[in-house]
């Protein structure tokens, strides 16, 4: 006798489809009141085996659902959120842009509930308070005070929104990290992949999960050169690397601090000094992301069927796939033929592909382009030309 309800064996749960429920039920029918009975859809006897089909279907899906959810690798949306709590994370609600600010001004200024401007209007908050080194330069994270993917390049932002007795300048000098929406599924699962390795034994690799966890980190690539000479990024003997797009300059500083092996050098452009447990300050270094900007030359031959909206689907295809690709990661010239393409939909039909040239800045071709260690390809849609013959 055919079996309706879930499943569950070594490889998981499984139940069966609702054309396979209703054929069962069927069969049953028959047995009962014998195979000349009429069982057809337009048939009063049909239609009524199809509902209880479909109510045992949907109690299977909610079954198999519910099953699913208490694990990480198949759990989704609430369940997710749900789940991942037992490795100290959370789903990252939508997050602002930030950027590394340098202020300058006179030793001892203090800046409360400061905001710098940018080009565009945007105001960006600094920390609650600033006080101004000895030095008479400090670098702290601006963030923006509106939500969303707010762009701000290098030099962008340049004015002070709070004048303040002593504070006399701010900039700065790295693009923003720009924020982002609510963090999907598939990228809340990499994370807690990655969480798990927080109370590793593997020092560098907790390390790096610390600094992953970190509320507004989009994207971050770790690099370790344990031996006794400076290895070919320039990363110097026993010491360890971190590239972080996104998160709190100083709460990356403080998670790397707490993690790294005492002794272990760290590496980077962005500096920030930590007091550590025993109360001395400790400058802890890392890199915040360059953007390399990518252009793409895609020349096609249009088809029945080819409408300017699908010329501009295959721009922000290609664009989505090139800023999909991690820190350090090169732009490999054949696979931008799948995004080109649009990954195969129905729209490619339309049309054929006659040429494909990439460029960093130099003149366009098919070679691949390298990315530096602490550099992150970058392109946008209006970084496409499209020639349609």
């Amino acid at each position: 006798m055919m079996k309706y309800a879930c499943t569950i064996d070594a490889t998981g749960i499984s139940a069966p489809n609702f054309s396979e429920i209703l054929t069962g039920l069927k069969t049953a029918f028959r047995s009962i009141y014998g195979d000349d009975v009429y069982l057809e859809n337009d048939g009063a006897d049909g239609q009524w085996l199809a509902i209880i089909a479909a109510a045992i279907n949907d109690c299977n899906a909610a079954t198999i659902a519910t099953y699913n959810s208490y694990s990480p690798a198949t759990a989704q949306g609430a369940g997710l959120s749900s789940v991942v709590k037992t490795n100290g994370i959370a789903r990252l609600a939508p997050s602002r842009s930030t950027a590394d600010l340098t202020i300058i001004g006179q030793a001892g200024t203090t800046i409360q509930a400061g905001a710098a401007r940018d080009a565009n209007g945007n105001l960006w908050s600094l920390p609650a308070t600033v006080v101004i080194p000895p030095s008479g330069e400090t670098t702290v994270t601006g963030t923006c005070q509106t939500a969303g993917a707010v762009q701000a390049i290098a030099g962008a932002i340049s004015e002070i929104s709070t004048p303040t007795r002593g504070w006399q300048s701010v900039a700065n000098h790295a693009a923003a990290s720009v924020g982002a929406p609510v963090e999907s599924d598939g990228v809340l699962r990499q994370r807690q992949q990655v969480s798990v390795a927080l109370p590793s034994r593997t020092v560098f690799e907790g390390t790096v999960g610390a600094v992953a966890s970190l509320d507004g980190v989009l994207r971050y690539k770790g690099y370790e050169n344990d031996t006794g000479a400076t290895d070919s990024n320039g990363i110097p003997r026993n010491s360890i690397c971190l590239v972080v797009d996104g998160g709190d300059a100083m709460a990356i500083a403080e998670a790397i601090s707490r993690k790294k092996t005492p002794g272990t050098g760290t590496y980077g452009t962005t500096a920030e000094t930590v007091i550590d447990t025993y109360g001395r300050p400790v400058t802890i270094r890392f890199f915040r992301p360059i953007e390399t900007a990518i252009s793409v030359h895609v020349t096609i031959k249009a088809g029945d069927g080819f409408v300017t909206a699908i010329g501009d689907e295959i721009k922000a295809a290609i664009a989505a796939h090139i800023n999909a690709l991690e820190i350090g990661q090169d732009v490999i010239w054949n696979l931008l033929y799948l995004p080109a393409n649009l990954n195969g939909g129905a729209n490619s039909a339309t049309y054929k592909i006659q040429s494909l040239t990439v460029s960093d800045g130099g003149a366009p071709g098919t070679a691949d382009l390298p990315i530096a260690f602490n550099a992150a390809a970058r392109c946008s849609a209006s970084d496409v030309s499209l020639v349609v013959m």
